[in-house]
């Protein structure tokens, strides 16, 4: 294995819809704690509220798959035709506006066909023309998740490494924690930019790599890693 890419393994990849590999913290534990006690959700209904990238689809395929619920688009099923026992998943709700299809799966929702609905923004912002919607999405269970924090951050950056089959050093994940937006999106394009640096030039992923990606920083003196 060529030095120079010493830190490029083969790594076996996580799956996604395992809890086991879900990082809890404070911005998320309330939302995972919710979605793993399932069977007390009011009304068989559940809502993950959060920005992209904070683990909502990430738990939402985990209680999928634990649950044996099927994954819905609005718009691209007929949820009069479900059987009455299935658990349903429904993610981007306040994105896809199908107001007769969310209705409907709502009202067959119950503690034995439990629903969880994923979406950026509260369901009680979102806009709709039937008034018996609205008032089923006002009374629906909502948990939120917040964007993530230096524990969830750290791991998001680690599993976007690894992805491209890089064992990244801690003192890198640390310097990036500080200084990127906390956001999924924004760790994967400063992974995306930190491998491509590293390729071009041939070099380790290390601090000083990642600060050269980011501009410079007065903290970190050339040559320190």
């Amino acid at each position: 294995m060529s030095l120079k890419r010493q830190q490029r393994l083969a790594l076996e990849q996580p799956r996604p819809g395992d809890y086991g590999n879900f990082v809890s913290s404070a911005c998320n534990a309330a939302a995972r704690s919710a979605v793993e006690a399932w069977e007390t959700w009011p009304g068989g209904k559940l809502v993950l509220v959060g920005p992209e990238g904070s683990g909502k689809s990430h738990l939402a395929t985990a209680w999928a798959e634990r649950v044996g619920a099927s994954k819905l688009r609005l718009g691209c099923a007929d949820p009069l035709a479900l059987s009455p026992a299935r658990a349903i998943v429904v993610e981007d709700a306040d994105r896809r506006p199908a107001d007769e299809t969310l209705f409907h799966l709502i009202d067959r929702a119950d503690a034995a066909s439990p629903l969880l609905i994923t979406a950026r923004t509260p369901p009680r912002s979102w806009a709709t023309d039937l008034p018996d919607l609205r008032s089923r999405l006002n009374a629906l269970m909502v948990v939120e998740l917040q964007s993530p924090d230096d524990v969830v951050l750290a791991a998001v950056l680690e599993r976007f490494f690894r992805e491209r089959n890089i064992l990244p050093r801690k003192s890198v994940l640390d310097y990036l924690v500080r200084r990127i937006e906390r956001s999924a999106p924004a760790a994967r394009a400063v992974v995306e930019r930190i491998d491509e640096a590293a390729a071009a030039e041939r070099r380790n992923i290390t601090r000083e790599l990642a600060r050269e990606v980011l501009g410079g920083d007065p903290d970190l003196e050339p040559g320190e890693d």
